[in-house]
């Protein structure tokens, strides 16, 4: 991968305009393409299968009246009188809402059939009305239609306030805390690069790529239920990413440009390094998200897709835009000092005095404190941690109410007002409902039915109970003595859904279920927490086999996901603190206290999950990088840890700030996730990256880096710190030297095709436009010469290249060149078959070279010429021969050549201990 990265980085450095114009073209264009569609986001938050789910759509099929959402109109008298003195005014006010587009019914609360909930002392009552679908799906202007109603009888005499689900707003809260996160991160970054115009770049590409995102879900929400917070929630978690994804390519641009490196060359190696470590950092963050999916529920695995696919394009972004960017700038982004001295030295860095003492960094200091006493220094973090994390035993999950929204807002204070005057419970109230079709008295059944209801606990009272016209199905409107969120609430409708059963059978009905906004949050909450578990397991599994990948370890890995742990343990409790106990609400914008948001946990579990991934592998690659050099595991810590901490601060002072500032929207359904992920990210970089994890390395030893070897045979390779990079430039400057050559060997081994064993160490090469021909009677070890010249063969060790096409980095790109002409096929019109473009680079495998004779000698007599003609245009061509020395097939056809000196032989022959491997003739 580094090799195809290094490529990518030079060449969007030499089209770098181009790179640039496509990125503002497209970004032009989605945004018409979202302005043209028009598409709206939902505010509903359902499960289909639920309970509460399934009554909603039986009610919007049976009793479309009472299937849309619901509003109310609180009316009271300011006058003195009784409520009923105003009856004139208020059901003239229902009968105009009544008429408005989009209402399905808007009843007087005065008649006897539906009467409204009146207060104590006769001075309010709450008028209902129904709308024909749910929130968002409204005719345009009726919401607004039916506020100027309401507010044109609002006066000295009668006060009138609108409420009910009709307010909930699908309109994410955009405000002063975002733009403050991105300054805060602006100048975090210009104190890191000690200058403003690098500084800029991460938060451009950052929000080129959360700009695109968020236009194409607008786009998609024409013709996709997408719920409202999954804008907010890509546009935070873009924004971070992006610009730290930005900043570790950037920073290695940097430090590379600072050593004199030249600017090209710098931008490839820093893509083929950085890049290689951000795209495996956005992966983690991708799957962890993609792997909601787990959850069951669909709404999350909607809004885990869209987060998944901004932070993949993050990632795009910086692979491609940024290194363009890089090019624009040029010299501008080398530091002026080093501009300097190199412009007074013709161009090159001087070396750096050696005797010029160097200053120790703070980083250095901090890893030598914590490593001094390892396992003070864990106890102390655990213990600390652990005390974060005590609040988690009081943090309740609900869905937003209208008890959520901002004071002052019209929804807000009716729902206070609606809970002060006539009780918290008329803010969630209940809908039971029952199939009675096989009954023969349905309004005795209903009327029964509402009795034994009445009797349960935590009941206030039955507001309305009433068939549907067909008298079919039957509805008992319940009001609970508690809100919404309240636990006396969640026990009623459990309570009422343990009833039904005996209900069905003593009443001869049937399909009873509990259904109403409430219920279904309900719902919607306890399946989130029964996710969790599953889903934990899913990250905390992931995270040790791909740590296992990465680093070829066993321990590390157990302690990555361990200190994973600790990390969201602390950000649950935190969010406790602030939700539950209300500590620090006035510098947080935090308007409420209790349940938070019930996506929250598992929504920052996935997240966190991969940032936690992305600063373990900045800053354990670089101990193992060193370790794997010298064998000092203490002193590998301190290095590793020197040369990435700065980095990794900086990245997660960004995230933190940058989640901080989305906490200040005042928007509850965001603001416990941004909490959380600010906690989350902090405690993880800097206490249990920074603090915990060089502690355990140091306790380990050597330890830390041990793995079995049929494990580390069964882990596929990943190079996620530009590894093959080094191959990649040592065959350049081998090409420099010697020439182009089609292909390379260097101490190759490879394993046998079909059999144990190894061919190899192969040492050689031959050049472009050649005929090599591979003798041996050992079939397996002539078919994986073979295989390998053709890339569809791993080397063990050693280097293998195909042009400037690397093993095991660039096998595909190897396959996708070679052409392959197996034993028995027709080797003339398979050559034909070949297209004239890129020759130069083709490499034709003939798994026999009986067949390219008898071809050549009794099928097809021009079939030499056009051999030569190949050979001559460049392309490679490399014959299996089953004769251990020269048959008469190899003579034929080397007299036949046009420049015999095309052709040469290699004997192989497979590993032993006695003989050699191979060598080329």
């Amino acid at each position: 991968m580094s090799s195809s990265l290094y490529r990518l980085g030079l060449l969007m450095a030499s089209l770098r305009w181009k790179i640039i114009a496509l990125w503002m073209i497209l970004l032009i264009a989605l945004g018409a393409l979202a302005v043209g569609l028009g598409g709206t986001f939902s505010s509903d938050i359902e499960i289909p299968g639920t309970e509460g789910q399934r009554g909603i759509d039986n009610l919007a099929n049976r009793f479309p009246e009472m299937g849309g959402a619901s509003g109310q109109v609180v009316l009271g008298s300011e006058d003195g009188a009784e409520i009923g003195e105003h009856r004139d005014e208020i059901e003239d006010l229902m009968a105009q809402i009544a008429d408005v587009d989009g209402v399905a019914a808007a009843p007087s609360p005065f008649d006897d059939v539906s009467p409204g909930t009146r207060s104590d002392d006769d001075s309010a009552i709450i008028a209902q009305f129904q709308m024909d679908g749910q929130v968002g799906t409204f005719p345009e202007g009726s919401l607004e239609e039916i506020e100027g109603l309401v507010d044109s009888v609002d006066s000295a005499d009668l006060s009138a306030d609108i409420g009910g689900q009709v307010l909930q707003s699908s309109e994410v809260p955009f405000g002063a805390g975002e733009v403050v996160g991105i300054l805060i991160a602006l100048l975090i970054l210009a104190i890191v690069f000690r200058s403003f115009v690098p500084a800029v770049i991460p938060i451009i590409t950052a929000l080129v790529g959360v700009g695109i995102s968020m236009l194409a879900v607008m786009a998609l929400a024409a013709g996709v239920e997408i719920p409202s917070v999954t804008t907010a929630l890509g546009a935070m978690l873009g924004l971070a990413v992006g610009i730290d994804y930005a900043l570790f390519i950037l920073s290695r641009h940097r430090d590379q440009l600072s050593a004199g490196e030249d600017v090209r060359e710098s931008i490839g190696r820093a893509l083929a390094t950085s890049g290689s470590a951000v795209i495996f950092a956005g992966l983690t963050v991708i799957v962890a998200l993609v792997g909601l999916f787990v959850t069951g529920i669909p709404f999350l695995t909607i809004m885990g897709v869209a987060a998944a696919a901004t932070v993949a394009l993050s990632v795009v972004v910086a692979l491609t835009m940024l290194p363009a960017i890089m090019g624009v700038l040029g010299e501008r982004l080398r530091p002026r000092k080093v501009r300097a001295l190199m412009a007074q030295n013709d161009g090159v860095l001087p070396e750096p005095d050696p005797e010029q003492p160097r200053r120790r960094s703070f980083g250095t200091l901090w890893v030598r404190v914590v490593t001094k006493v390892p396992a003070l220094t864990i106890l102390l973090v655990v213990l600390g941690v652990g005390a974060l994390a005590i609040p988690i035993k009081d943090l309740e999950l609900a869905l937003p109410d209208l008890g959520t929204e901002q004071p002052g807002t019209p929804a807000r204070d009716t729902y206070d007002l609606v809970a002060e005057e006539f009780g918290p419970g008329y803010n969630g109230p209940l809908l039971l409902t029952a199939d009675i079709i096989n009954t023969t008295d349905p309004l005795g059944v209903v009327e029964d039915l509402k009795a034994d209801v009445e009797s349960l606990d935590h009941v206030k009272e039955i507001q309305m109970a009433t068939p549907n016209r067909g008298a079919d199905l039957a509805v008992v409107v319940v009001i609970p003595e508690g809100g919404p969120t309240d636990q006396s609430t969640k026990d009623l409708v459990h309570e009422l859904r343990d009833s039904a059963a005996g209900w069905e059978e003593e009443y001869s009905i049937s399909d009873v279920t509990v259904t109403g906004a409430t219920a279904v949050g309900i719902d919607v909450t306890d399946k989130l927490s029964t996710a969790l578990l599953p889903f934990g397991i899913f990250v905390v599994g992931l995270s040790l086999i791909l740590l296992a990948m990465v680093f070829r370890s066993v321990w590390v890995p157990i302690k990555a996901s361990l200190g994973y742990l600790l990390s969201v343990a602390a950000a649950f409790g935190v969010t406790a603190m602030v939700f539950e106990y209300g500590w620090f609400n006035a510098p947080l914008s935090v308007s409420v206290n209790g349940p938070v948001v019930a996506f929250m946990p598992i929504m920052v579990m996935g997240v966190l999950f991969g940032l936690a991934m992305d600063y373990e592998v900045f800053l354990v690659s670089r101990m193992r990088e060193e370790f794997t050099r010298t064998g000092d595991a203490r002193a590998s810590i301190e290095k590793g840890f020197t040369a990435s901490a700065p980095v990794v601060v900086a990245a997660a002072l960004i995230m933190v700030s940058v989640f901080a500032g989305f906490v200040t929207s005042g928007w509850f359904m965001l603001q416990p996730i941004a909490v959380g992920l600010a906690v989350g990210v902090l405690v993880d970089a800097f206490v249990v990256r920074m603090t915990l994890v060089p502690a355990v390395l140091a306790l380990l030893g050597s330890h830390a880096w041990w793995l079995p070897r049929w494990l580390d045979r069964a882990l596929p390779k990943v190079d996620v710190e530009g590894e093959g990079l080094h191959a990649v430039l040592e065959h350049r400057h081998w090409t420099q030297e010697h020439g182009a050559h089609a292909l390379r060997l260097q101490d190759t081994v490879a394993p046998l095709v079909g059999e144990k064993g190894t061919i190899g160490p192969l040492t050689g090469s031959i050049p472009p436009g050649s005929l090599l021909v591979v003798r041996s009677a050992d079939d397996a070890a002539r078919a994986a010469f073979l295989a390998l010249a053709a890339g569809r063969l791993e080397p063990e060790s050693g280097l293998l290249a195909v042009h400037d096409r690397l093993a095991p980095d660039d096998l595909g790109a190897i396959q996708g060149r070679a052409h392959w002409i197996p034993a028995g096929a027709g080797v003339a019109a398979r050559l034909r078959e070949i297209p004239g473009r890129r020759l130069s680079t083709a490499v034709i495998v003939v798994e026999r070279l009986e067949d390219l004779a008898h071809s050549a000698t009794s099928i097809d007599d021009t079939l030499v010429e056009r051999l030569d003609a190949l050979l001559e245009s460049g392309a490679t061509l490399v014959v299996g021969s089953r004769r251990p020395d020269v048959s008469d097939a190899e003579r034929l056809l080397q007299d036949s050549l046009r420049d015999p000196r095309r052709l040469s032989a290699l004997a192989v022959q497979r590993s032993t201990a006695s003989v050699p491997e191979g060598a080329l003739a």
